[in-house]
């Protein structure tokens, strides 16, 4: 009977053995919806790329937990209501181990229902102020925007203007009738109440709005000191082109726009750049803030040529990869895919990424804002290769990183 016995625990333990090295050869499946077609698909391609970079350098090492790890992605269409069922596929049918967000806003709210349903540790790729709404305790965002993220996005904004002499009164508050604009207009909101700034125009357009010459003119008609707008890329180049077009006079233009922060829109706009007020994630002219980031950058710039999507990489490529790094630290120092653990950790500790060192607050959210806040200036033609080397931006905000002031007025720049 011991005979047996020791022969029964034998074999218990062999399949223990077997099943441990089963389990060591699955790959780590990590999934995520991204937004390869529609609107955002410029952004969303090169955050894949990001990722993909990082999957293999974390692959040529050995993998985590002794498992390669695999990607899981489907195309998201910048559309919001094909979110929920592609997390609910990853998580159902492709029994991914962990789950990441797609690009942006609009597409990461739609999610956190699942997230939470599920218990999951959910990374956030550049959604602004999502947690505002849920409040969920397993959520984290990798854009710097701050712990108040409405407030922090557009902090740089209003703290440039509110240094003008003489101090700015009035201000007009434009942006598309969606969840981004609407989230980033609440926070300037909060900005010009802070400020006691008149509003003078406080208007949504549909997304689907292709001619803003009416809208601009609107606008001027009011006579505003600043002009805030919150944007998605389509609009921000109409925006943009009707303000040069019509000659909008104004002290400081911009704000809230996403798109002038991408190659394309930096070759295709050049010169009708000058004088915008926007933010940024990074920029050369920084580039000694961020001593890591230039190796990020050259990877990733080859890979991006080759696949025709944003060459330069500067706004979303390197904080794409500082979330896998995110999760990647985690999961080494918790030593399991326990969601719970995994957390509580992220929680707890600072990580070292490309993008500098983070930390995370309660609600997930960069403990402290670090999202630049910049001016335009001096761009002549359409060569992106101007764009490479510093002098045509400047930093206004953060103190830290600051390396010039802004030039009013807004048409004075266009000139």
């Amino acid at each position: 009977m011991k005979r047996l016995a020791t022969l029964f625990s034998g074999a218990l333990v062999a399949l223990s053995l077997i099943a441990t090295t089963a389990l060591a050869q699955q790959p780590l499946k990590i999934g995520f919806g991204m937004s390869l077609t529609g609107p955002l698909a410029g952004n969303g391609k090169a955050a894949l790329i990001s990722m993909q970079i990082w999957a293999e350098d974390v692959n040529a090492k050995g993998g985590i937990l002794g498992r390669k790890v695999e990607l899981v992605y489907y195309d998201d269409q910048t559309n919001p209501s094909t979110v929920p069922s592609i997390y609910s596929k990853l998580l159902d049918v492709d029994k991914v181990d962990l789950v990441v967000s797609g690009y942006g806003t609009n597409v990461i709210a739609p999610a956190m229902p699942i997230m939470m349903q599920r218990s999951m540790t959910f990374m956030g790729l550049f959604g602004l102020n999502v947690n505002s709404k849920f409040n969920y305790g397993r959520y984290f965002q990798i854009m710097p925007s701050g712990p108040e993220p409405a407030i922090g996005w557009t902090q740089g904004y209003f703290d440039t203007a509110m240094g003008l002499n003489p101090k700015p009164q009035t201000i007009a508050l434009v942006g598309a009738d969606a969840e981004y604009p609407a989230l980033a207009l609440e926070g300037a909101r909060a900005q010009v109440k802070r400020t006691g700034l008149k509003i003078v125009y406080d208007k949504s357009y549909p997304p689907n709005t292709v001619d803003f010459s009416p809208i601009v003119r609107a606008i001027q008609a009011t006579n505003p000191d600043l002009v805030y707008v919150a944007s998605y890329p389509p609009d921000s180049a109409g925006m943009i082109r009707a303000a040069n077009e019509i000659g909008l006079k104004t002290r400081m233009f911009g704000g809230g726009m996403v798109g002038p922060q991408f190659a394309a829109l930096k070759a295709q706009l050049g010169p009708l750049l000058n004088g915008l007020v926007n933010y940024e994630s990074y920029a050369p002219d920084v580039a000694d803030k961020f001593p890591s980031i230039d190796q990020f950058l050259a990877k990733y710039q080859a890979r991006a040529v080759k696949e025709g999507v944003d060459a330069l990489g500067f706004y979303l490529p390197p904080f794409a990869y500082a979330m896998m790094e995110v999760l990647e630290q985690s999961i080494k120092a918790v030593g399991s895919l326990d969601q719970a653990k995994l957390a509580d950790h992220m929680h707890k500790t600072e990580f070292n990424t490309y993008v500098g060192k983070v930390r995370f607050g309660a609600n997930g959210e960069w403990a402290q804002p670090r999202m630049l806040a910049v001016q335009y200036k001096g761009i002549v033609g359409n060569d992106l290769d101007q764009w490479r080397k510093p002098g045509h931006v400047t930093v206004l905000t953060p103190a830290p990183y600051k390396t010039g002031n802004v030039a009013t007025p807004y048409q004075d720049s266009r000139k």
